[in-house]
């Protein structure tokens, strides 16, 4: 089970500990996650959940410990190796002790306002992006590589241009929910619609981020929403496979989300917002462009009506009032 999903959990924890990006916990909540979907496993599947997940439990913060005690204890193929190392020792073959509920965690102040920095003085002075701009940071953000990308968002950050204005609180929570409940199961569908639902972008965005293949894009969108280290981690392993069976892969993105700023996501957003907006001007107005061509064609294919048949011809007069003939 394991080894097909994680080949590099081992690397994983390795560079982990050397790199100083801690993934343990959310290889061990995703472990158990995956563990807990099966009812029945095989003696392989077994061996190696026990050996890998009893390694972790010590290595992990009591928060992650807590979680993971509380979806084994209620599942009944937990072996008896991990039940005791998490302390629910059975009293009788496939029974446990009964166990308290957990204690709610008490919600968290909110946090203190802090001095806007230079950066966001300016932000705050100039105006806001212009279409055009915005189409050609999307473009150039889509065209570049890994590296190119690390560069622009860390640039993001110190640009005058006006970022997007942040996601609701409680906006931003209920869509990280739901999205992390969608990449569990493999939604794309509905990942994709709640990803640009809750950032305000039009499908076409939604799934050209949702499609990047470097991953970049989605940890621009996951941290314009505010979302946790762990929750984003966990999307990468079940939702972006290519990525999270690549230990490498997995942890410059990890490190890239922990460092990038939440200007930079912001502004980005922006861009993202506003490409559409010029990509729909610019539609618009190749159509009027169209048509005033053709209103000028039509107008100057008309000619003045001239004498009808039969008509008159215009008599002049004389200066004492007879006809020159």
């Amino acid at each position: 089970m394991t080894k097909s999903l994680f080949p590099g959990f081992d690397g994983l924890m390795t560079l982990s500990r050397r790199e100083g990006v801690d993934v343990r916990p959310t290889l061990l909540r995703v472990l158990t996650d995956l563990y807990v979907q099966t009812g029945t496993h095989s003696d392989d599947e077994q061996r190696q959940f026990v050996e890998l997940a009893t390694r972790l439990i010590d290595q992990v913060d009591d928060a992650t410990r807590a979680a993971v005690k509380a979806r084994l204890a209620i599942y009944p193929q937990t072996p008896v190796p991990v039940l005791q190392k998490l302390g629910l020792v059975a009293t009788q073959e496939g029974r446990r002790v009964p166990l308290a509920r957990e204690l709610p965690t008490p919600p968290s102040g909110p946090s203190p306002a802090r001095a806007p920095t230079e950066a966001e003085q300016r932000m705050a002075a100039d105006m806001a992006m212009q279409p055009k701009e915005a189409a050609e940071i999307h473009d150039m953000f889509f065209r570049a590589g890994a590296p190119q990308r690390a560069l622009i968002l860390h640039n993001l950050a110190q640009t005058p241009l006006k970022a997007a204005p942040r996601i609701p609180t409680a906006r931003a929570k209920r869509a990280i929910q739901i999205l992390e409940m969608a990449a569990i199961a493999g939604d794309v569908e509905n990942f994709t619609f709640e990803l640009g639902d809750s950032l305000i972008l039009p499908s076409r965005v939604a799934a050209q981020i949702v499609d990047d293949a470097g991953g970049e894009a989605l940890a621009v969108a996951a941290r314009a929403l505010d979302m946790p280290s762990p929750v984003f981690q966990r999307i990468l392993l079940f939702f972006k496979p290519e990525i999270g069976t690549s230990v490498s892969a997995v942890y410059r993105l990890s490190r890239l989300y922990d460092r990038l700023a939440e200007r930079s996501a912001l502004v980005m957003l922006a861009a993202w917002r506003g490409s559409t907006l010029a990509v729909t001007r610019a539609k618009y107005q190749a159509a009027l462009h169209d048509g005033e061509r053709q209103r000028a064609r039509a107008g100057a294919s008309q000619t003045r009506p001239g004498a009808q048949p039969g008509s008159a011809p215009t008599v002049r007069k004389g200066t004492g009032g007879s006809s020159d003939r």
